[in-house]
């Protein structure tokens, strides 16, 4: 089968030539029809999980994937073969990704019924980004009529949050780089959006809120700058960052919630997923669909945060 892979930490993807992976007892076989690509897949190549788990190669990369049950194993309950499927393929050992024709799972992992109102190739877009959003909302507590200053909105998790957080009436300050990436988020919920690039992004949140947002999601900032941002979330507030770089004791001293934040995936997880994609309160932010061929350049360009919205990786 054609698979993009790696032959060792830290080198550049190819798409390879390899065997189809074979069923085992408690494992699923799905015929991919797409892959969801983000950053957590360059940071694989990179070795991020390299003192967690057990690692094969050639390492075929990519967490998210939708496609069909064409196997089972023994003793296998959740699926059946015919079944759509979608979610995260990641399992130990770490290297049998979604990145390729085929993929075999444990029935235990982050896999899941697919959405039934959009189209499955669409659904490879959505696991990692659509419960991280969901799960960040939620630890945020945030109510209707509150605040929250998106740092990062134009990427994958931020679109999916942006429009969570609308449905919810939850108002969202976004930022921005371009009029172009402006209008885009308005178009998905965002009540306010800030040009960084053009104006001072703290003045401007000031303008907005004297007294503070109720929470803050930082989906990209370093060190200095997520401390720099939580200064403009008001005492008691939340303030989470996806790039760990959170100090627990300098949002102590500030009276402020949240920290590091990571995302716990799971098949219930991904049902409440389908659930919001399902009653149409989320559309999958799809910026382009490219082929297996096309997926090296795209890694290299996640690499550099050229994306904006979702890659799909087209396989059948």
């Amino acid at each position: 089968m054609k698979a993009v892979a790696v032959n060792e930490f830290k080198t550049l993807p190819q798409v390879m030539d390899l065997p189809e992976p074979a069923v085992k007892e408690g494992t699923i076989k799905i015929k991919l029809t797409a892959a969801g690509l983000n950053p957590f897949d360059w940071k694989t190549i990179d070795g991020i999980m390299q003192d967690h788990m057990p690692h094969v190669f050639p390492l075929i990369i990519g967490a998210d994937g939708a496609g069909v049950v064409t196997e089972v194993g023994a003793g296998i309950t959740r699926f059946k073969i015919g079944d759509k499927v979608y979610g995260q393929v990641l399992h130990a050992p770490v290297g049998e990704g979604s990145y390729a024709e085929y993929v075999v799972v444990p029935e235990t992992a982050a896999i899941s019924l697919a959405p039934e109102t959009i189209p499955l190739e669409d659904a490879a877009a959505a696991p990692t980004a659509g419960m991280t959003a969901l799960q960040l909302l939620e630890k945020a507590g945030l109510q209707s009529g509150q605040s929250v200053l998106l740092i990062g909105a134009t990427g994958g998790v931020g679109t999916f949050t942006t429009q969570l957080a609308n449905a919810k009436g939850i108002r969202v300050i976004a930022t921005a780089s371009s009029p172009a990436q402006a209008e885009r988020l308005t178009a998905l919920g965002a009540a306010a959006t800030i040009n960084y690039k053009e104006t001072s992004l703290d003045e401007e949140v000031r303008k907005l809120y004297p007294d503070g947002v109720d929470a803050l999601i930082d989906l990209v900032s370093n060190k200095v700058d997520f401390h720099k941002m939580t200064t403009l979330v008001k005492p008691e507030g939340y303030a989470f960052t996806t790039q760990f770089v959170a100090d627990k004791e300098s949002l102590k001293a500030q009276h402020l919630h949240g920290g590091n934040f990571e995302t716990k995936s799971s098949p219930a997880a991904l049902d409440a997923l389908r659930q919001v994609i399902d009653a149409g309160e989320v559309n999958i932010p799809i910026e382009r669909k490219i082929s297996l061929e096309q997926a090296p350049a795209a890694i290299a360009e996640s690499r550099q945060l050229k994306s904006k919205g979702k890659t799909i990786i087209l396989i059948s």
